[in-house]
């Protein structure tokens, strides 16, 4: 079995407006060293073990088709192989 930890986020050239409405909370309370803050998305994936299909290929296409927006996303994920317990 597998764990693995998906993170989506915005584009560094996509305007993130969540990001900037908690940029200016964080410094409305006085965090003015604050320079930015970015939203994303947190996915977590129990994955059982395969036969005959990669892993990677698995979770790149589930992220590639359903969890990002590859036009204005970005993701990047681990795997952590978990020890299965009989």
């Amino acid at each position: 079995m597998y764990n693995v930890k998906v993170f989506v986020t915005y584009k560094e050239s996509i305007l993130d407006p969540q990001g900037e409405a908690v940029r200016g909370a964080v410094h409305r309370m006085g965090f003015d060293e604050i320079e930015d803050i970015r939203i994303g998305k947190y996915f977590e994936i129990k994955v059982s073990s395969q036969e005959g299909r990669d892993i990677e290929e698995t979770i790149e296409t589930i992220c590639d088709k359903l969890l990002a927006n590859v036009v204005m996303e970005t993701y990047r994920y681990e795997i952590e192989k978990v020890k299965e317990t009989v």
